[in-house]
C-alpha cells in the first residue's frame, strides 16, 4: 500500500454503511480512483461536503496494490460549480459529464489533458442558453479523442479509403463508412454533408461550440453522438434523454 495525493473530481458517490460513503473521483494524477470514505455520512464528518458531486477537492488516499477500493484519508474542497445550481441544463451536462467519466475510462489510467478539460467544461457551464448542448458536445467529442475512440469522418472507419459523398455513418464502426462497409453495418445511417463538417468542427476547433448552429442541426449532432457514446459504453448513458441539443 501507498500514500497518494492528488487533485480530484468527484464524479460518484453512493453509501456504503450507515456511517461511510464509497466515492468514484477523477483525478489529474491517477484517473479514475474509487475509494472509501469512513465516517463520511456521520455529522461533522472531516470530509464535511467535499464529496458531494461535482466538487474539485485536493485528497490524499491510500491506495492497495490488490483489488478493491482504495481508503481516503483526506479530502478538501478546492472549486465548485454554482453557475450549475442555477441552470438546469447545465447542471445535466455536468451530471453528463460526471458520468462518462465514471462509466468510459479505467481505474488508475491518467489523462491529465482530460482532467483539464472537463474543469474548463464544467467551469463555463452555465448561462450558454442554446450553446449549452454545443458545449457538452464538444467535451465529449474530447474524451473521445483522449481515451482513442474519436468517430472517423475523412476516411472509412472499416477499410481506411477516402470516403465521398453520399454519405453514411456507423457508430458500432467507428465513424463513416463507404459503400462496400455500409451493407454489413446493421446501423449505418445516412450522413449530411452538413452534420459531418459541424462534427467536424466540434472535434477540431476549441471554440467551434461557440458558434450557434440551427436547432435541427443540433438535433441531429445529439442524436448521432449520444448513438456514438452508448455503443462505445455498452449501454444507453443515463443523463442522455435530459440533455439539451
Amino acid at each position: 500500500m501507498s500514500t497518494k495525493k492528488a487533485a480530484a473530481l468527484v464524479v460518484r458517490t453512493s453509501d456504503w454503511s450507515e456511517s461511510s460513503r464509497i466515492a468514484t473521483i477523477w483525478t489529474r494524477e491517477f484517473g479514475r480512483v474509487r475509494v472509501l470514505a469512513k465516517g463520511a455520512r456521520r455529522l461533522k464528518s472531516s470530509f464535511d461536503v467535499a464529496l458531494d458531486l461535482l466538487t474539485v477537492c485536493s485528497v490524499v488516499f491510500i491506495h492497495k496494490a490488490t483489488s478493491g477500493l482504495d481508503l481516503l484519508t483526506e479530502a478538501r474542497v478546492e472549486e465548485r460549480f454554482p453557475k450549475l445550481l442555477t441552470d438546469l441544463p447545465a447542471l445535466y451536462g455536468g451530471y453528463y459529464v460526471a458520468e462518462l467519466l465514471s462509466e468510459l475510462t479505467q481505474d488508475m489510467d491518467p489523462h491529465p489533458m482530460l482532467y483539464d478539460a472537463a474543469l474548463v467544461t464544467l467551469r463555463e457551464l452555465g448561462g450558454l442558453g442554446p450553446l449549452t448542448g454545443q458545449r457538452v458536445m464538444a467535451f465529449e467529442l474530447t474524451l473521445l479523442a483522449e481515451l482513442g475512440y474519436s468517430p472517423a469522418l475523412r476516411h472509412c472507419a472499416g477499410c481506411g479509403t477516402p470516403t465521398l459523398p453520399p454519405l453514411a455513418f456507423s457508430a458500432i464502426a467507428g465513424g463513416l463508412v463507404c459503400d462496400n462497409c455500409r451493407v454489413r453495418q446493421s446501423d449505418a445511417r445516412p450522413m449530411k454533408l452538413e452534420l459531418r463538417d459541424a462534427l467536424d468542427a466540434l472535434r477540431l476547433d476549441p471554440t467551434g461550440w461557440r458558434v450557434e448552429r440551427p436547432a435541427p442541426l443540433r438535433k441531429e449532432l445529439r442524436q448521432l453522438l449520444g448513438q456514438y457514446v452508448g455503443v462505445r459504453l455498452g449501454r444507453r448513458p443515463r443523463v442522455l434523454p435530459y440533455l439539451t441539443d
